[in-house]
């Protein structure tokens, strides 16, 4: 980051402290980066922090990640780019979230292993009402 330059915040809804704290580091450099514990926490932090991305896990167990997706879009009205991940073999929730207006959705692997790329992405690609005929394309090798 530049000088003073206030850092962008991405807001990761990802109660796995491991993987929270990989993503934290991994963004250290570049963006503030903001941990959603609840559903509530997670509007709550959306209204007030008006971040440049969220990611999201869709196989978190205290975040209702559809109820995110939807809760986003009506806050946000599809200008706030989210980055989720979910198990590869759970074709049903990639569908819902594409369908929700997700901007990306990998697997948890690809994620981590490509975090800063995939980040660096959907910043560059713009919000999820720009993208949507990107996040329908039929699924690539490493996807369901």
């Amino acid at each position: 980051m530049k000088g003073s330059e206030e850092p962008k915040t991405i807001l990761a809804a990802v109660n796995d402290l491991f993987f929270y704290t990989k993503i934290r580091d991994a963004f250290r450099d570049r963006y503030a980066v903001e941990r959603a514990k609840s559903q509530s926490d997670m509007s709550e932090k959306v209204s007030g922090l008006a971040p440049a991305a969220v990611i999201l896990n869709m196989n978190d167990d205290k975040i209702d990640a559809f109820q995110a997706l939807a809760d986003l879009k009506r806050v946000a009205d599809g200008r706030i780019p989210v980055l989720a991940f979910a198990n590869h073999e759970e074709v049903e929730t990639w569908r819902r979230a594409k369908e929700l207006g997700v901007t990306k959705i990998v697997s948890r692997n690809e994620f981590s292993a490509r975090m800063r790329a995939l980040v660096d992405d959907v910043l560059a690609n713009g919000s999820a009402a720009h993208h949507l005929d990107d996040t329908m394309r039929k699924p690539s090798v490493n996807e369901p």
